[in-house]
């Protein structure tokens, strides 16, 4: 039997419908890491998963190079990466475990070639695009001292009878690695059987498929296609003579390319010119266009004006389009980081005691006007019961302490005795 037979089946798959989806990305996975172009799963998903209705075949790489892919993909991505994300001891003080060794993983360095900025933005766009993200895990006794990236398309997952996961990883000389679910730290997208995520890009497959089609058809139009500006048009009756032929044709020539745009004409021997006008087709197209990234945007869970449409008014409205998209399409993956954190990278007994937390407070502020009326509530500005320390604005504000500003933080009952004696 040769190498490329090794994991070859005995009997026809099932139906796509009859096969779990996680079954059915291993063998795809299998398949396209060994290079057997004749498994009838990988037959199967080129025919049905990865062709589009409009018959663009949709790969991530494909689906990338459309505008509003790329653009979902790295927004979500770039604004899980840069938001800081702290390891804290639980508790009511609040307080971060920089003396943990998670804390310098998730904040500032998982391995020897990456930032923490990189491996976020990487592990959150491999979610997207392929429904899963999956890291190696290094440790010093149960604590995790560094996150290796594994790419998802050399990872095979399975749940066996036992119920346990694993994790099986090809490298790129083609070597194998059996890990358990302890040494993987895997963040899953939105997922239908516990175990592997969904590929966002196969999920909206169609909907990418008609974009790159219609982008093809644009794109063939100028490589291809007749792009006149109008017609002249002689008298009736009257014929134009060779030498006024060729003078226009000359004419026509000085007026070509960007530099010569809005010069003027002269006709040859009565003609007249009729420029041509935009027909339906041509709005019917770009409606088709736009019409797409509207069904993109709303696969990712992205507003359209994130995608740089000009289609609403830009002023005090862009404050609550930053809240919707913080609420509504980052708060699952801040919940789903933070859960995976837990479940993956901390101990049994440290679960208890530490948690991990993303600080999305910069993109939840409103105006400035809007936090000067909130701080000034919140500090007793008008003579109203205080619930706010200066010392809590400054931090929130990410600016320093003032020792001339620090002032003990007093209890309700000192606070009730104040404004008693003021009274």
């Amino acid at each position: 039997m040769g190498f490329l037979n090794w994991f070859r089946r005995d009997a026809a798959p099932p139906s796509a419908a009859a096969t779990p989806a996680a079954a059915r990305v291993n063998a795809l996975n299998e398949a396209m890491i060994v290079g057997d172009l004749t498994d009838p799963y990988l037959a199967e998903f080129l025919r049905a998963g990865m062709a589009s209705a409009s018959g663009a075949v949709v790969t991530p790489e494909s689906a990338l190079k459309n505008t509003a892919v790329f653009r979902c993909v790295s927004l979500l991505s770039y604004a899980m990466a840069m938001l800081p994300l702290h390891l804290y001891r639980s508790g009511d003080a609040r307080e971060k475990a920089t003396d943990h060794p998670l804390f310098r993983v998730l904040h500032r360095k998982p391995n020897g070639w990456q930032t923490a900025f990189e491996f976020r933005q990487l592990m959150q766009a491999w979610a997207l695009i392929h429904g899963n993200a999956y890291a190696a895990k290094v440790r010093r006794g149960d604590q995790v001292i560094a996150l290796l990236p594994m790419d998802p398309r050399r990872m095979v997952v399975e749940q066996r009878d036992n119920l346990d996961i694993r994790y099986r990883f090809t490298a790129k000389n083609g070597s194998q690695r059996d890990l358990a679910a302890d040494d993987v730290f895997h963040l899953r997208g939105f997922t239908l059987d516990g175990i592997c995520g969904r590929s966002l890009v196969r999920q909206a497959a169609d909907a990418i498929g008609l974009a790159l089609q219609a982008e093809k058809a644009a794109a063939r139009l100028f490589q291809k296609g007749m792009m006149v500006g109008g017609a002249l048009q002689m008298p009736q009756h009257k014929k134009l003579s060779n030498e006024a032929y060729d003078r226009l044709v000359s004419s026509m020539g000085d007026h070509e390319g960007a530099e010569n745009s809005n010069g003027w004409m002269i006709l040859e021997e009565g003609l007249e010119a009729k420029p041509f006008q935009n027909t339906a087709k041509d709005s019917q197209h770009l409606e088709t266009r736009g019409h797409q990234v509207h069904e993109i945007a709303r696969v990712f869970g992205v507003p359209r004006p994130l995608l740089m449409l000009d289609d609403t008014s830009w002023g005090t409205g862009i404050d609550v389009l930053g809240q919707f998209f913080v609420r509504y399409g980052l708060s699952p993956w801040f919940e789903a980081w933070e859960q995976s954190i837990a479940r993956c990278l901390l101990s049994e007994r440290e679960q208890d005691e530490f948690y991990a937390k993303f600080n999305a407070a910069a993109l939840l502020r409103g105006s400035m006007k809007d936090q000067a009326e909130f701080f000034s509530r919140g500090l007793s500005v008008n003579n109203q019961q205080p619930w706010l320390h200066v010392e809590e604005v400054r931090d929130w504000m990410d600016l320093p302490l003032r020792d001339d500003l620090a002032q003990p933080v007093k209890s309700a009952k000192e606070t009730t005795d104040d404004a008693a004696r003021r009274a």
